[in-house]
């Protein structure tokens, strides 16, 4: 099975209903914090670090939440 993102995909996301736009950092497979906030990524849960294009912000998403842009 190949995987949905790799680091350097464009991709976008909603954030408080407005699409924020951004790359593909790396994906996390272990619990980790983000800006205070605990991400409980896992192997069987993978989550994606993500980074805003526009504020340069980092989040963490899981797959279903993204969609990859083409370039």
């Amino acid at each position: 099975m190949t995987e949905p993102f790799k680091k350097g995909d464009h991709v976008e996301w909603n954030s408080s209903g407005k699409k924020i736009v951004g790359k593909v950092e790396k994906k996390l497979t272990e619990p980790t914090e983000i800006k205070g906030h605990h991400v409980a990524a896992s192997q069987e849960n993978p989550q994606y670090l993500v980074k805003s294009d526009k504020t340069g912000s980092l989040a963490a998403h899981k797959a279903e939440s993204l969609k990859k842009l083409e370039d």
